[in-house]
């Protein structure tokens, strides 16, 4: 875990990757940390091993995985075959079952109302994923509030198109900011 928040930490910009094209400016870019939010059954497994040749740690979001079933069993098959640095999922029995199994875990919540922020931060303290990443990214404020009120490293992410989106979240303690945009991968 302090190898994965240590990269972060290197580099707070995390390319959120939904291309053959963004994997390969991905590789050649100075991001430590990727997301990868495309792919199927065929492919993920070189999608991991090209990020992880470059040094960079490798996610993937289970829940835009083509072919892969939504069950323990596809969490198994990602940690034994595929051997990513941890997953990302929006849903609570992915978060706690592949904590169970070693994995790194990676939280996403919608942040839309103040009940959906209620929601938050009871399933983080309940779940406890070791990091979570919100969307949208650019609100400072809520992410502020939410790092006082959780220990759980936080990820803005969603909607950032500028620097200064970047700049706003990491100021109020994101540990990292996940990106799609190219052109801000290398800041």
């Amino acid at each position: 875990m302090k190898d994965i928040i240590g990269a972060i930490e290197e580099n707070p910009i995390i390319a959120a990757i939904r291309s053959e094209e963004d994997l390969q400016q991905v590789v050649k870019s100075p991001v430590t940390t990727v997301f990868i939010l495309w792919g199927d059954i065929f492919q993920i497994r070189d999608q991991v091993t090209r990020i992880k040749k470059q040094g960079k740690k490798a996610f993937l979001h289970m829940d835009f995985i083509e072919g892969l079933g939504r069950d323990q069993k596809a969490i198994d098959y990602i940690h034994k075959m595929i051997q990513p640095d941890g997953i990302i999922s929006t849903r609570s029995n992915h978060i706690k079952y592949a904590k169970e199994i070693g994995l790194f875990t990676i939280q996403r919540f919608f942040l839309i109302d103040s009940k959906s922020y209620e929601t938050t931060v009871k399933t983080v303290k309940s779940v406890k994923p070791d990091m979570i990443e919100v969307m949208p990214g650019v609100l400072p404020h809520t992410i502020e509030k939410l790092t006082k009120q959780l220990s759980v490293p936080i990820i803005a992410g969603g909607l950032i198109e500028v620097k200064e989106d970047i700049i706003a979240v990491l100021k109020v303690g994101a540990l990292g900011v996940s990106v799609g945009k190219k052109s801000l991968w290398a800041l």
